[in-house]
């Protein structure tokens, strides 16, 4: 022996004859929830607020870096020219006097 029984009803007139808790409040509490983050994390991934964030770091860098380099160009140009105003006296002073 077979029976069928065919029942229509709407999802929620099934979970209130079973018995079950209404979670949908709960649902859509969680889904604004998710929508808010998801849309923070897009923003922070503009490529506006990331030139924003990494360009101050990365030109502060560089900055010390040309700071750096210019000081090892005068520290060197100071050298060169006390050793050639060294050479140059020890020139005169080998100078054979007439």
């Amino acid at each position: 022996m077979k029976v069928t029984v065919n029942v229509e009803c709407s999802p929620e007139e099934a979970r209130a004859f079973l018995g079950l808790p209404d979670v949908r409040p709960m649902q859509e509490a969680l889904m604004r929830d998710l929508e808010q983050r998801l849309r923070t994390g897009m923003q922070a991934m503009d490529p506006e607020n990331l030139m924003r964030t990494w360009l101050p770091v990365s030109m502060q860098g560089a900055e010390q870096l040309q700071k750096m380099f210019w000081s090892q160009v005068q520290q060197t140009m100071a050298g060169v020219t006390q050793a050639t105003t060294q050479a140059m006296n020890s020139f005169a002073d080998q100078k054979p006097k007439d």
